[in-house]
C-alpha cells in the first residue's frame, strides 16, 4: 500500500510536468525575451510553499548569468519593497493568483517601473491579469489525496523556473567557465578557473641542471627541489630534457655507475609540457594520460626557458583531482 502510493504520487507529479511541457507557448519566449532585454534585476516573490519554490528558482538564475533575488511579500509591505528598482522584472508566484501578500504589493511594483511575469495556475486571477507576461503552472491534480498541500504544482512551479534560467543560459551564451566563476568553493569551481600559473613553481623552487653537471649534482637538486625531477637545460638556457629519481633507479638497476655521468647522459628528451595560461585540469589529463606526475611550464607568448613547474601533489592539494 505505501509504496503503491509513493508510485501514485511520482505518476501525477509527472503527468503534470508533462501537461505543463506541452502547454508552453509564446509568453514563455516573451518572458524569457523581456527578462533579456531588462537593465535591472530578476526579483522572485511568493508566500509560503510558493516562496520556498521562488527562492530556489532565484538561486538557480543567479548562478547561471542572470542576476536574481528572492523578496518576501510580507517583508515588502513592511519595507522591503525598497529592494525593487526601475528596470527590474518582479516574478510574482502564486498558485491561485489570489495569494493576499502578492497581490498588494501588485500596484507597487507598477508604481516603481518594474516589469512584472506572472506565475499562476489560474488564468482569470488578479495576479495573472495584472502581469505584463503569464506563465500558466496549473495542474489537474494535487498528489495530495486531500486536494490541499502543494504537491503536482511546486513541482510545476519549479521546473518553470528551471525552464526559464535555462532558456536564459542558452540565451546569454553562458559558459561551463562563466558558472565556475559563481562556484570558486566547489569541485566543478576549481577544475574550470584555477591555472597552471596558479599553483606552479616559479624561481629558484624549479629543479634545473646543466646538461653537463655530474649525475651527483643532478641528484642532489633532485632531492633538495622535492619533486622527484629536474629539468636539463641546453647552453642557451632551453629546456632540452628530464631526468626523475625513476630513472636513477632504473640506471642502477642496472648496475651502471652513473653519478659521474653528465645529465645528457641519462635525461629523457622532449619532456611533456604545458603552457602557464592552461587549466590545472588540462595538466592533470596530461599527468594521467601519460603516466607521468609533473610537467614544466612555458609562457604563453612562447619561449624554450621553463617559467615553472607544477606537480601531481600541487594538483592534489587544490582540489583538482
Amino acid at each position: 500500500m505505501i509504496l503503491e502510493e509513493a508510485r501514485k504520487v511520482i505518476r501525477i507529479e509527472a503527468e503534470a510536468l508533462l501537461t505543463l511541457a506541452d502547454a508552453i507557448d509564446g509568453d514563455f519566449e516573451k518572458a524569457v525575451r523581456l527578462i533579456l532585454s531588462t537593465k535591472g534585476r530578476v526579483v522572485v516573490t511568493g508566500m509560503g510553499k510558493s516562496g520556498l519554490i521562488g527562492q530556489k528558482i532565484a538561486s538557480t538564475m543567479a548562478s547561471t548569468g542572470t542576476p536574481a533575488f528572492f523578496l518576501h511579500p510580507a517583508e515588502g509591505i513592511h519595507g522591503d519593497l525598497g529592494m525593487i528598482m526601475k528596470g527590474d522584472v518582479v516574478i510574482a508566484i502564486s498558485n491561485s493568483g489570489e495569494t493576499e501578500e502578492v497581490v498588494r504589493i501588485l500596484p507597487i511594483i507598477k508604481r516603481l517601473g518594474a516589469s512584472l511575469v506572472a506565475m499562476s495556475g489560474n488564468r482569470s486571477s488578479t495576479l495573472a491579469k495584472a502581469g505584463d507576461v503569464f506563465l500558466d503552472i496549473s495542474v489537474k491534480d494535487e498528489a495530495c489525496p486531500l486536494g490541499l498541500a502543494p504537491t503536482a504544482s511546486t513541482t510545476a512551479t519549479l521546473a518553470m523556473g528551471d525552464a526559464l534560467a535555462v532558456a536564459l543560459l542558452i540565451e546569454r551564451g553562458f559558459r561551463a567557465e562563466d558558472f565556475a566563476l559563481f562556484h570558486p568553493g566547489g569541485a566543478l569551481g576549481k577544475r574550470l578557473i584555477l591555472r597552471v600559473e596558479d599553483l606552479m613553481h616559479t624561481g629558484t623552487a624549479i629543479p634545473l641542471v646543466d646538461a653537463a653537471t655530474p649525475m651527483s649534482d643532478a641528484l642532489f637538486e633532485i632531492t633538495a627541489k622535492g619533486l622527484g625531477v629536474t629539468g636539463v637545460t641546453a647552453a642557451d638556457g632551453a629546456l632540452a630534457g628530464v631526468i626523475t629519481d625513476g630513472d636513477l633507479r632504473r640506471a642502477l638497476g642496472k648496475g651502471l655507475n652513473v653519478l659521474n655521468l653528465p645529465a645528457r647522459e641519462l635525461m629523457s628528451p622532449n619532456p611533456k609540457r604545458i603552457n602557464a595560461g592552461e587549466l590545472a585540469a588540462k595538466a592533470l589529463q596530461m599527468m594521467e594520460q601519460h603516466s607521468i606526475t609533473s610537467l614544466f611550464v612555458f609562457g604563453d607568448a612562447g619561449g624554450e626557458q621553463p617559467v615553472g613547474i607544477i606537480h601531481l601533489h600541487d594538483l592534489l592539494k587544490a582540489g583538482i583531482a
